[in-house]
C-alpha cells in the first residue's frame, strides 16, 4: 500500500533519523549532499566546513532536505521539506551545537570504526578557534512525507 504521512509521522520520521539529502540552487548548479542533523523545533540543525554548500546556501538561502527510512524496497517512509537557510552565532550556535551532539553521541561508538565524540566537536571547536566552519539551521516551511508498506500474506 502506498500513502501520505500524516503531520504527526513526518515529525517523528524527521525526530529519529541523522542522515538526510540537503539540496541547494544558486547560478544555474543545483547541489545534492547528505548532511547529519538533528531535528529540533521545527529546524534541521547541522554544522559545516567553508565549501561549496554553503556557498551556494548564502547565495540562495532557500533549499529542499529529504530523509528516508527504508526497511526493505516494499517498506519505506520518505519526508521532502522545503525551507530556509540560516546561518548561528553565539548561544545560539551553542545551543545547537549541544542539541546536535546529544542526538549523535549515543550512535557514535556502536564499532570501532565510528568517530570518536572528539570527532564530533572538531568543527564546533574550530569555530570557536576562529577557523571555517558554521553552525546553521534550515527553518523548515512546508512538508510532505509518503510512505509504502507491503502487507502479509
Amino acid at each position: 500500500m502506498l500513502g501520505q504521512l500524516n503531520d504527526e509521522e513526518i515529525e517523528t520520521l524527521l525526530r529519529s533519523e541523522v542522515v538526510g539529502r540537503l539540496g541547494c540552487h544558486a547560478n544555474g548548479r543545483t547541489y545534492v549532499v547528505p548532511l547529519t542533523y538533528a531535528y529540533e523545533e521545527g529546524a534541521i540543525i547541522a554544522h559545516s566546513a567553508e565549501g561549496l554548500k554553503l556557498r551556494i546556501m548564502r547565495e540562495n538561502p532557500n533549499v529542499c532536505f529529504e530523509v528516508d527510512r527504508i526497511d526493505d524496497l516494499g517498506n519505506w517512509q520518505s519526508v521532502i521539506a522545503w525551507g530556509r537557510y540560516e546561518e548561528l552565532s553565539g548561544t545560539a550556535a551553542d545551543r545547537a551545537i549541544a542539541h546536535f551532539l546529544t542526538k549523535l553521541l549515543p550512535i557514535t561508538i556502536r564499532s570501532k570504526t565510528s568517530h570518536t565524540p572528539k570527532d564530533l566537536t572538531h568543527q564546533h571547536r574550530a569555530q570557536s578557534e576562529g577557523l571555517p566552519a558554521v553552525t546553521f539551521c534550515i527553518r523548515l516551511i512546508e512538508k510532505t512525507g509518503r510512505f509504502e508498506t507491503l502487507s502479509a500474506s
